[in-house]
């Protein structure tokens, strides 16, 4: 044999895998080296949305958890202002029953002290008309007398 038959030979077989590779087999090498990158482009393209939706969301939260402080700070600031008010009007009521039942206790005491005068009256009138009797060494008309010092113990 003779090389450049071999050689010749070679070449076209060469061309002939060359023109079936560009012919079959390189057109849905390419097509798929672009889907690919269509793909890695599209990933791309919906990791920065998703980066820019995560920062838009982390913004929300932000703004979410300061309305959420304001909020919690207000709700606060409420439950004090009504703990005040209840232990304002608790104070008041305390105040406005301590006052009733003082008013009550002197109005007793008054009652008791009217009740012990009329007691001492009686016994003064007693004891004045049994000392008259004793000092009369006589027994008195205790109608007349009784009259009598009832007015007595009026004028007292």
């Amino acid at each position: 044999m003779n090389i450049n038959f071999t050689l010749i030979a070679q070449a076209i077989a060469f061309a002939i895998l060359i023109w079936f590779t560009v012919r079959f087999v390189w057109p849905p090498l390419l097509r798929a080296i672009e889907k690919r990158q269509k793909e890695i482009a599209d990933g791309l393209a919906a990791a920065h949305e998703g980066k820019i939706s995560l920062e838009k969301a982390e913004i929300r939260n932000a703004e979410t958890l300061d309305e959420t402080k304001q909020k919690g700070a207000e709700i606060l600031n409420q439950a004090e202002k009504r703990a005040t008010e209840i232990v304002e009007a608790a104070k008041k009521s305390a105040q406005e029953e301590g006052d009733r039942i003082i008013t009550g206790a002197r109005a007793e005491i008054d009652q008791e002290l009217n009740r012990a005068k009329e007691e001492l009256r009686a016994q003064v009138s007693t004891l004045a008309l049994a000392g008259a009797e004793k000092i009369l060494d006589k027994e008195i008309d205790k109608k007349a007398h009784v009259a009598m010092l009832a007015k007595l113990a009026k004028d007292l």
